[in-house]
């Protein structure tokens, strides 16, 4: 034991054999039993690489960026703990080795090591122990949730694994739970489940010196009883701590799972807790059973650069989920990559959809069709949310469309553009840097009263996270109002457009902010509410027999008349 008086319960989660097979989904899933037994559960997820944080990394080549409250830019899988445990994280909550590296540098300049030989072991080791006790300590954990990034053999997490191997001798055994996640692969011919990857896995775990608990096996069937004996006998694990982590409906009921098979038992069972409710995912089996009721469904266009790769969008889709397990229906999202636009007809694309989600991102690539794509929402009536740079090309659209702003644009896409309506923030001019210097984290808006947004909110004062460089600019702002677009929430101080919608639209609405990020299971968002409200109701005209119906779009009864799909554009004021 190392002396100090508060010891939590560590619960260690690392994997095996490949990388991606969902050891964040499974951990946060561990966690979220753990919760509702009524522990304190704190993640903390170690990424081996030398960035910083994962802000400057490319959504291609790590997935989504998340972002937290103090606006730190992190792993995605910190997002998937949000979720899950329905708690606010902090950038301490993400170790990466670029962080731990700086600080144990910063350290030597400043002699704090007294003339040693800076190493790996031990300065560095004891560098990470240091980071994961204060987390554990400031927050209060009763269990510290460790997630282990990448696989066991990888050299960048070594020194990490090395550093909990020499916190299990300074804090005791018995204070200590390790799980390992691996693959069981089935040879198509034989159609046989393989438990040798994970034996190997295994193995090198115990050879640096950690004995595994548990042993999760991803699969796409459930583990047969022999592979599950095999594992128990080779890897040294009790047969029930097998655990099968086989394909499900949907991530949450992996929860639901792992209960089935006494995962939260075993685990509170070595490390001698004692719960102190059994509510165990009670809430959540409500909000399940409310899932898509028969014949209720939308198509949902998600438009944006990153589609080949679907983690580019995890919070989106999530919240998109969340909204329609909320209202009983069925979101079916249609994926649109905005380079397409450019070289086709945007009604080729979006024609069939309810409604039109354009995305945050970066740079020029695209931009056009989502432009293109954006208008097609506005001017055929189309359900349209339009998230951080989704509401910059909204406002381009609408100078270029409406106020006739020829060539009108962001000057983050076209810096000699002779009408930035879109513009780089003052204060972002003179920074030469790119990591973690955006407007980041959680900031306030007020809600203009008689909007949309403010009905959708129902309060004046929200706090969203933000995540970008540029900003409506406000020289444009009177044009814009004048022509027809509603400003429906600024910062405190009035500088800052942080909601646009336009009036007689069933729904058209922007904001600066990435709402995707506070969204949960059983607190939906509610802009992703409002949105899919509105593409219901859509859905609902397409498919009336009547060629017109009527719909109603606000409080103050104004109607809006729809004709059939193929007249669209025709629609006009009762």
């Amino acid at each position: 034991m190392n002396g100090w008086e508060y010891v939590p319960k560590y619960l260690v989660v690392t994997g095996g054999v490949m990388s991606g097979l969902g050891k964040g989904i499974a951990a946060a899933s561990i966690g979220k039993l753990l919760k509702d037994m009524g522990f304190r559960v704190i993640p903390i997820k170690f990424d081996g690489y030398l960035n910083m944080d994962a802000g400057t990394m490319n959504p291609y080549e790590h997935g989504e960026v998340f972002v937290l409250e103090d606006g730190s830019e992190c792993d995605m899988d910190l997002g998937t703990y949000e979720r899950f445990l329905d708690i606010d994280l902090f950038g301490e909550n993400n170790i990466t080795s670029g962080k731990l590296f700086y600080n144990v540098i910063q350290k030597e300049r400043k002699g704090e090591y007294l003339g040693q030989t800076v190493q790996f072991i031990p300065h560095v080791t004891e560098e990470a122990k240091s980071w994961i006790r204060r987390v554990a300590r400031e927050q209060k954990a009763d269990i510290v949730l460790i997630e282990v990034g990448g696989t066991v053999g990888d050299i960048e997490n070594a020194y990490f694994i090395e550093a909990i191997r020499e916190l299990i001798l300074e804090e005791g055994r018995e204070n200590f739970f390790f799980v390992h996640v691996t693959l069981i692969p089935v040879i198509d011919p034989v159609g046989e489940q393989k438990s040798k990857p994970t034996q190997h896995s295994v193995s090198m775990l115990r050879s640096i010196g950690i004995q595994p608990d548990m042993i999760i096996g991803r699969c796409k069937q459930p583990l047969n009883s022999k592979v599950r004996r095999k594992i128990s006998l080779f890897c040294d694990v009790p047969e029930e701590a097998v655990i099968s982590d086989h394909d499900v409906e949907s991530i949450y009921m992996v929860p639901f799972l792992f209960k089935e098979q006494g995962v939260h038992e075993i685990i509170i069972k070595k490390l001698g807790l004692k719960p102190k409710q059994r509510n165990v995912l009670l809430y959540w089996e409500e909000i399940l059973s409310r899932r898509e009721i028969e014949g209720q469904e939308v198509k949902v266009a998600i438009v944006g650069k990153y589609t080949g790769l679907k983690d580019s969008y995890a919070s989106l889709i999530e919240a998109i989920r969340h909204a329609e397990m909320h209202l009983g229906i069925k979101a079916n999202i249609k994926w649109v990559e905005s380079t397409d636009i450019e070289s086709s007809s945007p009604g080729k694309l979006l024609s069939e959809v309810d409604g039109i989600i354009v995305p945050g991102g970066f740079g020029s690539r695209g931009v056009e069709g989502k432009i293109k794509a954006i208008e097609f929402a506005r001017t055929h009536y189309v359900p349209y949310l339009g998230l951080c740079f989704g509401m910059q090309l909204a406002v381009v659209e609408f100078a270029r469309n409406v106020c006739g702003l020829e060539g009108a644009n962001s000057t983050e896409i076209d810096p000699k553009t002779p009408h930035p309506v879109v513009d780089i923030l003052p204060e972002q001019k003179e920074i030469d840097e790119l990591g973690g210097t955006m407007r980041l984290g959680s900031f306030p808006a007020v809600i203009k009263e008689g909007t949309l947004v403010r009905r959708i909110y129902g309060k004046e004062l929200v706090h969203e996270r933000h995540r970008h460089r540029y900003e409506i600019n406000p020289e444009y702002v009177p044009l814009l109002i004048k022509c027809g677009l509603t400003v429906s929430g600024t910062s405190p101080d009035g500088k800052l457009v942080e909601f646009i919608e336009i009036k007689g639209h069933p729904f058209f609405v922007g904001t600066q902010a990435h709402p995707e990020f506070k969204s949960r299971l059983d607190r939906p968002h509610p802009l992703f509410v409002g949105f899919l409200n509105a593409c219901l109701e859509r859905s609902k005209l397409k498919s009336a027999e009547s060629k017109l119906s009527l719909i109603r779009v606000s409080d103050e009864k104004l109607y809006l008349r729809y004709f059939s799909a193929s007249e669209w554009g025709k629609l006009e004021r009762l």
